[in-house]
């Protein structure tokens, strides 16, 4: 009877084609190590194998399922074309029997089923962190800033010079937020000797400037953008406009806009000079001795904003594009 139920059974099995099945099966051969792989036959192969062809074996809880495989390699040849004996708990074949004879026995999940719980549950990857955009906007045009400095109230008692031995006739104009001029540019070389500014290259170099770098030594012309503005006097004092050591000024030439700090004074009759960083980066010649260019320059300080320290020019930027929005009315973010 058992004979004829079993054979019943595999021959159903036949109607699902070559998708996975499963069976269990009775242990291997005694005195085998634990994990150790054989090679079977057809003929060597639990019976459900023989029927429905070649087999992988893997572990259960309860003895070993048995899936069919493509053929009958050694798992440790290849692991997706053949057959792993682990040695786990045993079943007998009279246990086996009993369950196949039992009435009360629940028909057994289908083959398919049965593989597909085998497999672990699908692990749903974290989704990523999504960090906010930061969207900076367009900078602030030399054209915006140019036009919102069109007209002058001067703020200046008097009128300065550009160079010494020419008429005076650059005044400093005033805004609520912003003192400017409109002036030539000299090179500053002064402060921290460097390979571009020091005695040999510029015969009036001084290793000084009016304000000095957080560790207390001089400014480098070479390396920081900053302006000169004249040293206080009669004819006006940056003082009493909320400008200073650090005060962030936007300097504009042709179509660029270089944002710089004030950090040297000059001559009380004598305006329009800036670092050699400064000119460098506005595309003006740098040279000490012949450099600058004669007009075209616009100088706007914003009132009552310093960087510190004084040397960091990435918060001179940032501060500088923000004050430079909010003075031509351009809302943050456009």
């Amino acid at each position: 009877m058992l004979k004829y139920l079993t054979a019943e059974l595999l021959a159903d099995t036949r109607k699902f084609g070559p998708v996975a099945r499963t069976a269990v099966v009775a242990d291997p051969a005694p005195a085998r190590v634990a994990g150790e792989a054989r090679v079977l036959t057809r003929t060597q192969a639990p019976g459900p194998c023989r029927r429905l062809g070649p087999c992988t074996v893997r572990p259960s809880s309860g003895g070993r399922v048995v899936i069919p495989g493509p053929d009958w390699l050694s798992a440790r040849q290849v692991p997706q074309r053949g057959l792993s004996i682990v040695r786990v708990q045993s079943l007998t074949l009279a246990a086996a029997s009993a369950a196949l004879l039992a009435p009360t026995t629940p028909p057994a999940a289908p083959p398919q089923a049965a593989w597909r719980a085998a497999l672990p549950a699908p692990t749903t990857p974290p989704a990523a962190t999504r960090q906010p955009a930061t969207w900076r906007g367009n900078p602030v045009s030399a054209a915006d800033l140019l036009a919102e400095v069109r007209n002058c109230t001067p703020v200046s008692r008097g009128r300065y010079r550009s160079d010494s031995g020419v008429p005076a006739s650059i005044p400093v104009c005033g805004t609520r937020d912003a003192v400017f001029w409109k002036a030539d540019m000299d090179i500053d070389c002064d402060g921290r000797p460097g390979p571009r500014c020091n005695r040999r290259t510029d015969p009036y170099f001084s290793d000084s400037t009016a304000y000095a770098q957080s560790d207390g030594r001089p400014l480098s012309a070479e390396r920081l953008p900053f302006i000169v503005v004249p040293a206080p006097s009669r004819i006006w004092d940056y003082r009493e406009h909320g400008v200073g050591g650090g005060s962030v000024v936007a300097v504009v030439h042709r179509n660029r806009v270089q944002y710089a700090v004030v950090g040297d004074t000059g001559p009380q009759d004598v305006i329009g000079e800036a670092s050699y960083a400064t000119a460098t980066a506005l595309g003006i010649h740098a040279d000490p001795q012949g450099g600058g260019t004669p007009s075209g320059v616009t100088y706007i300080v914003f009132k009552n904003a310093r960087v510190s320290p004084i040397e960091d020019h990435a918060a001179a930027v940032t501060t500088g594009e923000r004050l430079a929005r909010q003075f031509v009315g351009t809302p943050l973010g456009e």
